[in-house]
């Protein structure tokens, strides 16, 4: 009798297995091409940026915090930070030297992808904005000496591939240096 249990199952067991091999196709169409929904990259189409905010004045400035390892200083002009609809955080920085230099830039960073982009750069004659020099957006670099759009990106302006709020709680963030990493109790 065991025998002949063992060999029902055996037979039955063979049968499930052949059954399953002999389909041989997927039967499902897509399964070759699966992606996880948060990996779908959509139809992302960034917002026009048509007009630039004015030129930062001094008393907008608020500094933040790159590197110990940098004599420049930085800071973001807080009338000019906006969280677009996009996703993109767009902001003036203002980057000095120990000689007094400054290099003024009016820029964007993308949560979802880590990426930034400059939308124009102060101009030779220091009185307007110069569009010529606008790139597309690319790769945050983390190790670069002077590597200010990661800390934005990281401490103040993105979490989770997207913006940490609207535009007054990141200024209230650099302003009162409430990084990320302070957040976390």
């Amino acid at each position: 009798m065991k025998a002949l249990a063992l060999v029902v199952a055996c037979v039955a067991t063979g049968a499930l297995l052949a059954g399953c091999s002999s389909a041989g196709k997927p039967t499902n169409q897509d399964d070759s091409t699966f992606v996880y929904l948060l990996d779908r990259k959509g139809n992302w189409v960034e917002n026009k940026v048509d007009t630039l905010p004015p030129l930062p004045q001094d008393s907008s400035l608020l500094p933040f915090e790159v590197s110990g390892n940098t004599p420049l200083q930085f800071a973001i002009d807080r009338n000019s930070l906006s969280v677009g609809t996009d996703g993109v955080v767009r902001y003036t920085v203002v980057v000095t030297s120990p000689s007094g230099a400054r290099n003024v830039n009016y820029e964007g960073i993308r949560c979802d992808t880590y990426e930034w982009r400059l939308y124009a750069g102060l101009n030779a004659d220091h009185d307007d904005w110069d569009r010529t020099v606008a790139n597309e957006f690319s790769r945050i670099e983390n190790g670069a000496l002077n590597a200010y759009h990661a800390a934005l990106y990281q401490d103040y302006m993105c979490a989770n591939k997207i913006p940490t709020g609207n535009a007054q709680q990141i200024v209230e963030n650099i302003r009162y240096k409430r990084t990320a990493t302070s957040l976390v109790h």
